[in-house]
């Protein structure tokens, strides 16, 4: 549900004459995430903007900005407050007046009352900026998980902010320069890891934190909410738990129904998603609607287990086929996300996402399952690495000594680099371990692909900042599903999501991610949710009464997408013409020796398509954002489009 923008004078209550044009300026940027009405509030060096996507309260009275009876107070908002009902009961006991329906006023009133406690009270996925007036004091706050976004930057004495990072390039005169430590850590990851974001700068808001701003005083940041750190301890009875978790899940499915449009569902036929279209099915008195992107790749291709769930429920089911064809949508992609975003699961989420907006207004996901459940096989693996490399230390210590001085010519079918990388994992910290799993270019991989701007920064691992996670819990796999949920989750399933979505004007819930029932999952030991190789054992044994066997206890499939294949074929030339460019090579970040190798090795039948994707969409990323003229609108029709033809 929309977006949001907004400024403000650091130092003093400056006007600026142009005030309503700027902030129309920055909002209309974002008029993807809210078409059904912009406005904007400026007074007193301080300035919002909102553009509206109506879902709570369809009416005029809850457009915004919102403001307080007495004008001192005034609210952007962008998400949904679930339980905003039960909160504007208890408000209106202490005496508050509502004027709409909306759970935008709930906010409003509640910080009259309780003021920055109230964000503790909220249940629901948010973000927004607050200007009080009394205090003189703007504050941005983003919610517990990371489902809505919020990026800012001080500029020029100003602090200026939008819920994409577009809406701030707008301002005039804001520079365009590329972050190179945020791109080293995006070709670790696929994706910009928070606060960092692409430019130089620019921050993202994170997580469960509040920015604080007081006039002719410094940002105070402050986190506000954290999940429970794992730990071990003996499990209540299954039985009990299996029964606990449906109502959790059906209870934070409910709440995700109300709406005053269409709700609908993505059905991709994996657990999570499955799960919550049964649970929708149980909820609701009408018919649900189900929404699925398949492949002609049989590989990649859900559809028949999502079938089955239609099948069951008996849902108004709707589906799309993804061609190479429909790659024409690629600088759309780069528009829309705005930093560098290498998961290729954008692409039929986007795509699942038009198809969902043609029938409904808000649309249901299972994001978040995996996380809290213990759900993605790597947190197997990394057990087992971690198991296989718990030698003793002086042992240890004396392996990794003969491998490290083993000469290079050691071995012609091991070379040296591999077995002293090996060796340094004996010892080594648990995200050297766990980058098997999640990198795209390992540390040891950039080496050879870096060129002189980007030489420096292989002093530094983006690795560093998983250890906090994987080191606090109690067993390998927690600490990897504990370092995914503050990193992976937020900075790459969220934002795909998020972007993708509101791309098509479509408000994107998960139920997997209320953090009540996120709370309770986190109190649950290991050996519960991972059950020997099992994984997501509990919610599987929870769901057998709702979903058929087979879909359950199936390998399980990424959403992804075929682009090993199409990066060999349709796409091949246009792959080659983009990373091999003259202009990719004068700027000097990568080598284009070692480029053209790792093309050359992928076309030759060695899988390399997750960093060459990572590279394309880094390259396309520069040609928009760096070296164009910074589009306000989203591409038409794309370069791959024209190469295709």
């Amino acid at each position: 549900m929309c977006g949001i923008a907004g400024y403000m004078s650091i130092s003093d209550r400056s006007e600026l004459p142009d005030g309503n044009e700027r902030l129309f300026q920055q909002i209309r940027t974002l008029t993807h995430r809210g078409p059904d009405a912009q406005r904007v509030w400026n007074g007193h060096g301080i300035g919002l903007a909102h553009a509206r996507l109506s879902i709570i309260d369809l009416s005029e009275s809850a457009n915004q900005p919102m403001a307080s009876a007495d004008g001192q107070i005034v609210l952007v908002f962008n998400g949904e407050i679930y339980n905003f009902s039960e909160l504007r009961k208890e408000l209106e006991t202490l005496g508050a007046h509502f004027d709409t329906h909306s759970d935008t006023e709930t906010i409003l009133r509640g910080y009259e009352a309780w003021g920055l406690d109230v964000v503790e009270r909220l249940r629901g996925m948010f973000a927004f900026a607050l200007w009080d007036g009394r205090q003189e004091r703007l504050v941005l706050v983003r919610d517990r998980v990371g489902k809505k976004p919020l990026y800012y930057t001080h500029f020029r004495d100003r602090l200026i902010f939008a819920s994409e990072i577009k809406g701030i390039l707008a301002w005039p005169g804001m520079e365009r320069t590329p972050n190179l430590q945020a791109i080293h850590e995006y070709l670790t990851y696929q994706y910009v890891p928070s606060p960092l974001t692409a430019f130089e700068g620019i921050h993202k808001l994170p997580p469960a934190h509040m920015l604080l701003q007081e006039r002719g005083k410094k940002p105070y940041l402050r986190q506000y909410f954290s999940l429970p750190e794992p730990r071990s301890g003996a499990a209540r009875p299954l039985p009990e738990l299996r029964e606990e978790l449906v109502h959790h899940l059906r209870e934070a499915t409910r709440l995700r129904l109300i709406a005053d449009v269409p709700v609908g569902a993505f059905l991709s036929g994996g657990v999570d998603s499955s799960a919550i279209v049964a649970m929708m099915a149980l909820e609701s008195t009408a018919r649900v609607k189900t929404f699925t992107i398949g492949f002609e790749e049989q590989v990649y291709d859900e559809r028949p287990y999502a079938q089955a769930v239609v099948d069951r429920y008996d849902t108004e089911h709707h589906e799309y086929i993804v061609r190479p064809d429909g790659m024409d949508i690629l600088p759309r992609i780069v528009w829309h996300y705005g930093e560098p975003f290498a998961d290729s699961s954008a692409i039929p989420t986007y795509y699942v996402s038009e198809v969902a907006r043609r029938n409904v207004t808000v649309a249901l996901n299972g994001d978040g399952g995996d996380e809290s459940f213990l759900g993605y096989p790597r947190y197997v693996n990394f057990r087992e690495w971690a198991e296989k490399a718990s030698l003793p230390a002086p042992a240890q210590s004396i392996v990794s000594k003969i491998l490290q001085t083993m000469p290079a010519s050691w071995s012609p079918t091991l070379p040296a680099r591999a077995l002293r990388h090996w060796a340094g994992r004996l010892h080594a910290q648990p995200s050297r371990r766990y980058q098997q799993a999640i990198a795209f270019f390992g540390d040891e991989a950039k080496e050879p692909l870096y060129g002189e701007r980007m030489q420096g920064y292989l002093e530094t691992s983006p690795l560093d900042r998983l250890d906090p996670y994987l080191l606090a819990a109690p067993t390998p796999a927690a600490g990897a599903a504990w370092a995914d949920i503050h990193t992976y989750l937020p900075d790459d399933l969220l934002v795909k999501v998020d972007v993708a979505s509101m791309a098509h004007s479509l408000e994107c819930r998960s139920p997997f991610l209320d953090h009540v029932l996120m709370e309770w999952a986190a109190s649950l030991p290991e050996d519960v949710k991972l059950q020997g190789s099992e994984t997501k054992a509990l919610l599987k044994q929870a769901m057998e009464p709702y979903l058929p066997h087979d879909l359950l206890y199936r390998p399980k499939m990424g959403f992804g997408v075929p682009i090993d294949r199409w990066l060999k074929g349709e796409m091949r030339d246009f792959v080659y013409e983009v990373l091999l460019s003259q202009r990719a090579r004068e700027r000097g970040l990568f080598r284009p020796e070692a480029v053209r190798q790792l093309l050359d090795l992928h076309c030759s039948g060695h899988g390399h398509a997750p960093r060459i994707w990572a590279l394309l969409m880094l390259e396309l990323w520069f040609e928009m954002w760096i070296d164009g003229a910074c589009p306000s609108t989203p591409p038409v029709q794309s370069r791959l489009e024209a190469a295709l033809v």
